[in-house]
């Protein structure tokens, strides 16, 4: 069955200024929502990214509505592209109110690589987040000992052949933390250009635990 993926505009404030973003609704009576960050904007980072979009159908295949967008200055969203953290969470913090005003329940923060960074700090400003989906964050833009303090539980996706990640890094922030799952993909780079299958069933089948 095709999915009915729906292009929408995410209002950064009173600018009238807008990012580019494709919500796909949830299951009927799954009032859940999960937005889904890209990687860096400058070094090509857009919501068509593959493992952006495949995070998206995992949680779509688990019943929860997405929201995946552009970053300021990507695609057709207004603005010039940037790797400023603030910018980010601004971008960020448009994404998560559009979705809040679409869907009434637990919200999941999710992102890819530079992604990931954005979405924790999301949830840390956002009692809704409830869960979080971090795939590949790399210690340099975010510190794993931030991650395991998150009050949400967070499942974490990341190759064993990720220069940019540090695994014993994760291992020891993660080794404590409860509300932390860790999945290790063996052979997979940063890129996942031969783990998108892998990263699929281990985000459907941690969100197959509910939220």
């Amino acid at each position: 069955m095709k999915l009915q993926e729906k292009m929408v505009a995410i209002g950064l404030g009173e600018s009238g200024e807008s990012l580019e973003g494709t919500f796909l609704a949830g299951s009927a009576g799954d009032d859940r929502g999960a937005v889904i960050a890209p990687p860096h904007p400058l070094y090509g980072g857009s919501m068509e990214s593959p493992v952006v979009a495949e995070v998206a159908f995992s949680c779509h295949r688990a019943g929860i509505a997405t929201l995946r967008f552009n970053w300021r200055g990507v695609g057709a969203s207004a603005g010039e592209p940037s790797g400023d953290a603030e910018i980010a969470d601004e971008d960020y913090g448009a994404a998560l109110a559009h979705l809040t005003e679409t869907v009434p329940g637990a919200l999941l923060a999710c992102g890819y690589s530079f992604g990931t960074a954005a979405a924790v700090r999301a949830a840390e400003r956002s009692p809704r987040v409830r869960r979080l989906v971090l795939v590949a964050p790399p210690p340099a833009l975010i510190a794993p000992e931030r991650i395991a303090s998150l009050r949400a539980r967070t499942l974490v996706v990341t190759g064993d052949r990720d220069g940019f990640v540090a695994l014993p890094a994760l291992r020891d922030a993660f080794e404590q933390a409860a509300n932390v799952t860790l999945r290790v993909l063996p052979g997979v780079d940063h890129f996942f250009m031969d783990g998108l299958g892998a990263l699929g069933r281990e985000v459907s089948e941690w969100l197959g635990g509910g939220a």
